[in-house]
Order: C-alpha cells, then sequence, then structure tokens
C-alpha cells in the first residue's frame, strides 16, 4: 500500500478530515475510535491492516487535537 501525503491550509482543516475518515471506520466497525484504540491497544484485537490503518489514523487525530488545544491555549 503506497502512502498519500496531504496538505492542508490549517490544523482545523486537518482535524476535520482525520475526523471524518475516523467515521467511516466508526460506522464499517460499529465501534467508537476511542473504544477500538482501547482494545486494539490492549492486544483485544486482531493486526489486520484496516486495526492498524484506524489505529494510525487515531493517533494522528490525537496529535492534531493536541496541537491545536495547545494553540487556542496560547491565544487565550
Amino acid at each position: 500500500m503506497q502512502k498519500e501525503r496531504v496538505q492542508y491550509t490549517s490544523p482545523l482543516d486537518a482535524l476535520i478530515a482525520v475526523a471524518k475518515r475516523l467515521s467511516l471506520y466508526e460506522n464499517q466497525q460499529n465501534m467508537k475510535s476511542e473504544d477500538f484504540f482501547d482494545r486494539y491497544s490492549k492486544g483485544q484485537l486482531s493486526d489486520e491492516a484496516v486495526f492498524i490503518e484506524w489505529a494510525n489514523t487515531y493517533r494522528h487525530y490525537l496529535g492534531l487535537r493536541r496541537d491545536l488545544e495547545k494553540q487556542l491555549q496560547n491565544v487565550a
């Protein structure tokens, strides 16, 4: 599988795009990302490609959200 590199005009645009991707996984697997990631991190789910991609997408989401929250705190 070839990695896709996408550039966004703002951190908020990136967060929205990643959240939409997470929503697709959640709908396909009928599970919230938080619950999935908790179970995946505990080794309760297999290492299927879709789970690896979902976990990486969720990690990306957490990082983007953390960065945005820091930026907002610096503005306030």
